[in-house]
């Protein structure tokens, strides 16, 4: 498995909780080390997405994939 699938595996994983809240993440790509992703109904708009993206899906992409630096929403 490469990269960008064990990311898209993990990002699988975190759905269904931001799902649950109203909102959606999407894989956009990865690149020299960062995770770009889109952010998608609740969680466009919310005021906890730093948060959200530094501290739970940026920690769990860093610790389940070698290689991960950062994650940035586009």
């Amino acid at each position: 498995m490469n990269l960008e699938e064990e990311i898209k595996k993990v990002i699988h994983k975190l759905r269904p909780y931001l799902q649950r809240d109203g909102g959606d993440i999407e894989f956009i790509k990865f690149e020299d080390g960062i995770v770009y992703v889109q952010m998608h109904g609740a969680c466009a708009g919310c005021t906890m997405l730093d948060a959200t993206l530094k501290d739970g899906v940026e920690q769990i992409l860093i610790e389940e994939v070698p290689g991960v630096l950062e994650v940035q929403a586009i």
